[in-house]
């Protein structure tokens, strides 16, 4: 097979596939919202790990196109009353066409310039989001979010959801596994020298910038429907940075290693918060063993267990 995934990645991803699935059958209401949850922010940190595992740098505003992805739907749904199909069409191409907008400034620069500018605009659209109470809600929250009556019920929005983030995680794959994606790992790897060979690195560091933010968008506005509501916590810079934390955790030169993260910290905090308050020393102590122990996260871990199983074999 010429897939790069190769036999045994395809098989994983089938019985991964399978295993969700069946989740609803468990008959755990509160198991179907844990596994709807995951699911949206494997595809939150997903689309984040266009920027930092391909591209090479470090967005720390990465929760303004969740959020605008998001408040945009609830509004088209709620306010104006559009049809799913085209509020969810019209919500991804508007956090596409800001997140271009943005990409054109913050691709001028790189490092911690692109990282502090990135956030930058985070705090920007929060703000904005904070203080239009009249559209967004302001502080309270856009709340009340109209789903249609086909995926009102928890189990028929889990396989809604199951459904979009499989056919949004595949065409990241594709995009990730084009010339576009290698061009991408090139230039993270060494962007002179791309140059040299005619690459224009902005211009593919702008066209990541968008995938990245576009991908986010459509989990924001999975959000938006599976809460019923859109708070303005969803823009602001902790939720950037415990996306971040989920793509170290799983392994950003991984494809997969960021849903890998946002699983394991997704379920951490929900463990850890049924015994105790302190989630955000466990977090701190999680970001730690990440930066000292684990630079590659779990799927690199992964990945040097079975090299030495295989070696000593």
């Amino acid at each position: 097979m010429t897939d790069p995934i190769g036999r045994n990645g395809i098989l994983a991803c089938l019985l991964a596939l399978a295993g969700l699935a069946m989740i609803p059958l468990a008959g755990s209401a509160y198991l179907v919202d844990v596994a709807t949850e995951i699911l949206i922010y494997a595809l939150f940190a997903l689309s984040l790990n266009v920027i930092i595992g391909y591209s090479g740098n470090v967005s720390f505003g990465h929760a303004a196109y969740f959020a605008i992805g998001g408040y945009a739907n609830a509004i088209l749904l709620t306010t104006y009353g559009w049809s799913l199909a085209l509020s969810l069409t019209a919500s991804i191409v508007v956090t596409m066409c800001l997140s271009g907008v943005v990409a054109y400034f913050c691709t001028r620069l790189t490092d911690i310039y692109f990282a502090m500018l990135t956030l930058a605009f985070s705090m920007l659209v929060w703000a904005i989001v904070f203080k239009w109470r009249s559209v967004t809600g302001g502080d309270d929250g856009f709340v009340g979010v109209s789903v249609p009556i086909i995926i009102e019920h928890r189990i028929n929005f889990y396989y809604f959801t199951l459904l979009l983030v499989t056919g949004a995680v595949w065409i990241l794959w594709v995009i990730c596994h084009s010339a576009f994606g290698r061009t991408l790992i090139a230039i993270r790897e060494n962007a002179t020298r791309a140059g040299f060979i005619g690459v224009n690195t902005r211009l593919m560091r702008w066209w990541a910038f968008v995938v990245a933010g576009t991908f986010a968008g459509l989990a924001g506005a999975i959000f938006a429907m599976f809460h019923r509501g859109m708070y303005v916590e969803s823009a602001f810079w902790t939720q950037s940075a415990t996306v971040l934390i989920m793509t170290l955790l799983g392994g950003m030169f991984s494809f997969f290693g960021p849903a890998i993260g946002a699983a394991t910290l997704f379920l951490l905090e929900r463990i850890t918060n049924e015994y105790t308050e302190y989630w955000p020393t466990v977090l701190g102590f999680t970001l730690l063993t990440i930066l000292l122990f684990l630079p590659d996260g779990l799927a690199g871990l992964a990945q040097k267990l079975r090299n030495f199983w295989t070696r000593g074999r």
